[in-house]
């Protein structure tokens, strides 16, 4: 288990920071979840105009929420307490070897990560309702991405961001079964999923092009 630990460790350095003030505010603009909510508003209208019934859309809505709730909150609240692993710019033996942005660390305790565990269930659970093979790739890819941030800004460790992605990709798909229970399935039709795609491409640009702006 210490060889394990102390490889996580390693293997945080290596992927965490870099020289480029830019790519530290792309990153930085990534990481931000309100960066995110053009996306989750597309995801949402391809949900509205693909569903025929008030009910049918709330159960939707329900579901995300329930991958929030038991991928993320049950993080937050109970398991980072009860572990109390430290997150690695906080840990006393690698602390001041981590690169950080503009002094951010997160929390004290940082297993396991809450944005790989809520982003993953989140990409499942849609994936699992639209059935676009695009989109899913772009989903999975937004979701790794997001787990990269965390990383990079050393705010977690890849221990971390691999429980957080498991037990995502658990609640997603036991969220998805469960709603199959309850809801009569929908058509989501290629066109519309398109439209998440688009809004993520251009979150990428936005970030890019902010993190330009700055510099100037």
């Amino acid at each position: 288990m210490e060889e394990l630990i102390h490889f996580d460790k390693e293997l945080l350095l290596w992927f965490n920071g870099s020289d480029s003030l830019v790519m530290d505010s792309v990153i930085m603009t990534l990481t931000t979840a309100t960066t995110w909510i053009p996306m989750y508003l597309a995801l949402f209208y391809v949900v509205l105009k693909s569903n025929s019934t008030v009910r049918d859309i709330l159960l939707v809505l329900a579901g995300a929420a329930a991958c929030v709730l038991l991928a993320g909150t049950i993080d937050d609240t109970i398991v980072k307490p009860l572990v109390a692993r430290w997150r690695p710019g906080r840990d006393p033996e690698i602390g001041m070897l981590v690169d950080t942005v503009d002094g951010y660390r997160g929390g004290n305790y940082g297993f396991f990560s809450a944005h790989a565990a809520n982003t993953f269930s989140i990409a499942i659970f849609m994936s699992l309702l639209m059935r676009q093979r695009l989109l899913t790739i772009f989903l999975v890819g937004w979701s790794l991405l997001n787990c990269y941030t965390r990383l990079y800004l050393g705010v977690h460790y890849p221990g971390d961001i691999t429980v957080g992605l498991i037990w995502g990709g658990l609640v997603g798909f036991g969220v998805y079964k469960g709603y199959c229970h309850f809801a009569r399935p929908a058509v989501y039709t290629r066109p519309l999923c398109d439209i998440p795609i688009a809004v993520f491409c251009l979150t990428l640009l936005f970030a890019v092009v902010k993190a330009l702006f700055q510099l100037l």
